[in-house]
C-alpha cells in the first residue's frame, strides 16, 4: 500500500510528497495496533444514556449491550431496558470485515422485526445522537488513512489521523478524524463529516484498565446538526465471558428479557 524507502532525489520541496506514503503507513499500523489492544473474544455491559435535546429537554434510556466475535467480523445485540415506552426494543448488528454490517431491529409494541436498510443507515437510533451506523464496528482494511499531525485531547498527547472509505464500503461520512492517545492507544475523539460539513462528533472518556484492556467508561456523540447530545456511560462491563452464538440470531432478538 505504502513505500517504506525514501530515495533521495534533488531538492527539499519533494520531501513532504516523498514523506507522505511513510506518515500513511504510519497512520494505519496505528490504527491496527489501538484495535488490537483493545481486542476481545466478547463483551457485554449496562449502558446508561442521557439526551439532551437542542431545547435543552433531558430523557434518559438504559440498555444491555453483549457482542462476541473477532473485532470487525463480530455479532452484538443493544437491548433496551427502559424506559417503558421504548423497553425491548433490541437492534442486532451483525459485522463483516469487507461491507457495512447487517443489522435487524426488533420491536416489541408491533410484534416485528425488520431489516435496517442501507439507505437509512445515516438516521438516529431511537432518539439518541447515535445513527444506525455509529454503532457498527470499523474494520481497518474498509478505510484509507492519513496522518494529520498531532494535538492534545484533555491533556493527553494524541495522533490525529483521517480516514476515508475504501471504494465500495458504504458509509455516510465523507471523512472522519480520529484522535488516538499515544500512553494507551485509546481513541479520545471522533469527528465524522458529511462532505465538508463537521455532522457528528464523538468524545470518550473516564478511561479505565479492565481486565488488562484500557477502555473509556463515558461516549458523548454530539449531532452538530441537531445540536443534541448523548452520553453514554458503561455498567458492569465484563470482556471474555462465556457466549453462545445463537444467542445472536434474529430469533433471539424477539426473545423478551
Amino acid at each position: 500500500m505504502s513505500e517504506r524507502c525514501i530515495r533521495r532525489f534533488g531538492g527539499a520541496l519533494l520531501l513532504p510528497l516523498l514523506i507522505a506514503p511513510v506518515l500513511a503507513q504510519d497512520a494505519r499500523q496505528i490504527v491496527e495496533e489501538s484495535q488490537r489492544r483493545g481486542r476481545a473474544n466478547s463483551q457485554r455491559y449496562e449502558g446508561s444514556l442521557e439526551v439532551t435535546g437542542a431545547n435543552g429537554k433531558v430523557s434518559r434510556k438504559s440498555w444491555n449491550y453483549v457482542r462476541t466475535g473477532s473485532y470487525g467480523n463480530s455479532k452484538a445485540i443493544i437491548r433496551f431496558t427502559s424506559p417503558a415506552e421504548v423497553k425491548g426494543v433490541a437492534l442486532l448488528i451483525v459485522n463483516h470485515p469487507d461491507r457495512a454490517s447487517d443489522q435487524w431491529m426488533w420491536t416489541p409494541a408491533i410484534g416485528r422485526d425488520r431489516r435496517i436498510a442501507l439507505q437509512d443507515r445515516s438516521t438516529r437510533f431511537f432518539g439518541t445522537d447515535f445513527s444506525f451506523e455509529d454503532l457498527e464496528e470499523r474494520d481497518v482494511d474498509q478505510y484509507d488513512y492519513s496522518m494529520q499531525g498531532e494535538e492534545a485531547v484533555d491533556g493527553a498527547p494524541c495522533w490525529k489521523i483521517e480516514s476515508r472509505p475504501r471504494k465500495g464500503k458504504t458509509s455516510q461520512y465523507t471523512r472522519s478524524v480520529v484522535w488516538i492517545r499515544k500512553d494507551n492507544y485509546v481513541a479520545a475523539r471522533y469527528e465524522n463529516y458529511i462532505k465538508d460539513a463537521l455532522a457528528r462528533r464523538l468524545r470518550q472518556s473516564r478511561i479505565e484498565n479492565i481486565q488488562g484492556i484500557w477502555t473509556p467508561r463515558l461516549l458523548e456523540m454530539t449531532d452538530l446538526r441537531r445540536n443534541s447530545r448523548t452520553a453514554l456511560s458503561f455498567e458492569k462491563l465484563e470482556y471474555n465471558v462465556p457466549m453462545n452464538d445463537n444467542d445472536f440470531t434474529v430469533q433471539a432478538l424477539r426473545r423478551e428479557q
